[in-house]
């Protein structure tokens, strides 16, 4: 594959003028501007600048048919999704409702299994949710994070006598003419359904349930269940909302960035669930210097591996646990399992990389890449789709084969290709082809018959080719311009840490022209450099890399703090590097 192409963002000067007069850092300003910050104000975190939970569509009668449920003390099952978002949606739910006087007992949850039960609420998992004695059966059936394509788990709830509430956050589904579908809940509470305008489109399933939970509040105090003095403190809940909203790497607008941030703040402060205080521990990572990093790279991942090789129940326990000594043992369970995700997908990749060299054999890349092979593990689909289009920049799909016979893929896209639309368009052309499918523009998942795949395959890159031109399969990297040889200091690479940053609001990335001045391998498998920057001999790596470099290049990199027997150098983390020819 060709090298990227390092391109740096614009950065409007008057909007880098004013963040500077409102004391912003001379570099937070001129990253801030180059992502749109126009104004200090739209920096301003605080939980006043929330969007109000009655913007959101359903959020009102949600609060009224919660607060009926918990004032009459009947019972309530939340039905929560197999990844992190789920989980902590999950969590969210559970601690808030008892918090707003759920009675004990009448709280269940119910998590289905990737493998044995799929995605959603299903009529399977409503029968799960029935099949108690009758004393224990739930007046009220939850979901978070899934349930708006789930019609007929939703129909069949409802004929069983169930009362539900759909809050989700994923797109609905659409009929052959393109028109939604929405399934026949009682109340549904989704951004993303047809009439609502609740301007954060890209909130996560766990910060959609906490807005449920802010408008139940304020239903219960308006009839005088408690005041404002006395309400429940549900910013209590709001480590776990970050760590989810993060992890499901959603869109950091205005309102999720604010989230993230409240997040944040009371993590470093040291006010968190048992179960965070403990995945930190079990990740090697400070809570006190908590960022958003940590959420997606150490957090998240722990808990994600309990929904693809074993049960996520593991993971929400974890969540929900309050004694700190056996919330550290479930952690310590996630970080085991964790490794053996990673080995999983260690070999997994390994094969994929051989089906490409058949797939490849000129190294050219078709415009969207479909993989299977009988032993791929369905749980670890995903993070080998993410990795493959991390590094050949194509729309990315690999299946594997489910416990029914069926072919359960999940994908990855890019820039410019919204790939649940792509389904869609898909299915239309082959009828029948998919048993089911849904996500959003970057991510998605469907299901295929087992003779399937060369169909899909084909139709996929059909819709690719003419959705893609070559410039969109050019791998950019956006970047933030040169950096100074003052900003190699600990104080302000902590400065950079401690803002928020994730999808569609990027970390900082600069580029330099640098000498490279050594290069050795390190663990086998990362490059290590020397390299000559503004005059300065500075420390580089490059992970996952092991190709040498040329004598001079340009390079895309990052900044760490990396501690070495109690010492802190500022080191570049190399994302790209270019060859530059020298006149």
């Amino acid at each position: 594959m060709s090298n990227p192409q390092i391109a740096i963002r614009d950065v409007p000067p008057r909007a880098v003028w004013a963040l500077e007069q409102a004391g912003v850092h001379p570099l937070l300003a001129r990253l801030f501007a180059a992502r749109g910050i126009r104004s200090a104000d739209e920096l301003d975190d605080g939980l006043a600048r929330l969007l109000p939970p009655d913007a959101l569509l359903g959020a009102r009668e949600a609060a009224v048919l919660l607060a009926d449920t918990l004032q009459a003390g009947q019972r309530l099952v939340v039905v929560a999704d197999y990844d992190c978002d789920g989980a902590t949606a999950c969590a969210v739910a559970l601690r808030g409702l008892a918090m707003l006087g759920a009675r004990p007992g009448t709280l269940q949850q119910i998590v289905p299994d990737r493998a044995v039960h799929g995605y959603g609420l299903t009529p399977t998992i409503v029968d799960l949710a029935l099949d108690r004695p009758e004393a224990d059966r739930p007046q009220l059936l939850i979901t978070v994070d899934n349930g708006i394509a789930s019609q007929a788990g939703v129909a069949h709830a409802r004929s069983r006598g169930l009362r539900v509430l759909v809050t989700d956050h994923h797109l609905p589904a659409c009929d052959a003419s393109g028109g939604v579908v929405l399934p026949e809940a009682d109340v549904i509470v989704n951004p993303n359904q047809p009439g609502c305008g609740f301007a954060s489109k890209a909130i996560a399933g766990v910060g959609v349930m906490f807005y449920v939970l802010l408008a139940t509040r304020a239903e219960l105090r308006h009839r005088g269940a408690f005041d404002a003095a006395s309400q429940p403190r549900l910013d209590a809940l709001l480590d776990l909302v970050a760590l989810g909203t993060v992890a499901d790497v959603v869109r950091l607008d205005a309102n999720n960035r604010r989230l993230v941030a409240q997040g944040l703040k009371r993590i470093r402060a040291g006010r968190m669930q048992a179960g965070v205080a403990a995945l930190f521990a079990a990740a090697g990572r400070d809570p006190s210097r908590a960022s958003a990093a940590d959420f997606g790279f150490a957090l998240g991942p722990r808990l994600n591996a309990a929904g693809r090789l074993a049960d996520m129940s593991l993971g929400i326990a974890c969540l929900l646990c309050d004694e700190p000594r056996r919330a550290a043992e479930l952690a310590q369970a996630l970080d085991a399992i964790n490794r053996e995700r990673r080995e999983v997908e260690s070999g997994m990749k390994d094969q994929a990389e051989r089906l490409l060299e058949r797939l490849m054999p000129r190294g050219e890349a078709p415009p969207a890449l479909v993989l299977f092979d009988e032993d791929f593990h369905e749980g670890v689909v995903g993070i080998v789709a993410g990795r493959l289009k991390e590094r050949l920049h194509r729309p990315t799909f690999v299946f594997a084969r489910g416990g029914d016979g069926l072919l359960k893929g999940s994908g990855r896209s890019i820039p410019g290709f919204h790939l649940r639309d792509a389904l869609d368009l898909v299915a239309k052309r082959e009828p029948e082809l998919l048993r089911k499918f849904g996500g959003h523009a970057m991510a998605a998942g469907c299901t295929l018959s087992a003779d399937g795949i060369e169909r899909f395959a084909a139709a996929l890159q059909q819709v690719a080719a003419e959705w893609l031109d070559a410039a969109a399969l050019q791998r950019r990297l956006a970047t933030d311009g040169p950096l100074d040889a003052a900003a190699f200091e600990p104080a302000l690479v902590r400065l950079l840490d401690a803002e928020v940053w994730g999808q569609a609001f990027e970390a900082p990335l600069f580029t330099d022209e640098v000498d490279v001045v050594q290069q050795r391998l390190v663990g086998e498998k990362h490059l290590k450099l020397s390299v000559r920057h503004a005059g300065t001999l500075r420390d580089a790596i490059w992970f996952g890399h092991t190709d040498a470099l040329p004598n001079r290049v340009r390079l895309a990199y990052r900044l760490n703090i990396d501690e070495y027997q109690g010492r802190q150098r500022v080191q570049m983390v190399v994302e790209a590097a270019i060859a530059v020819g020298i006149a």
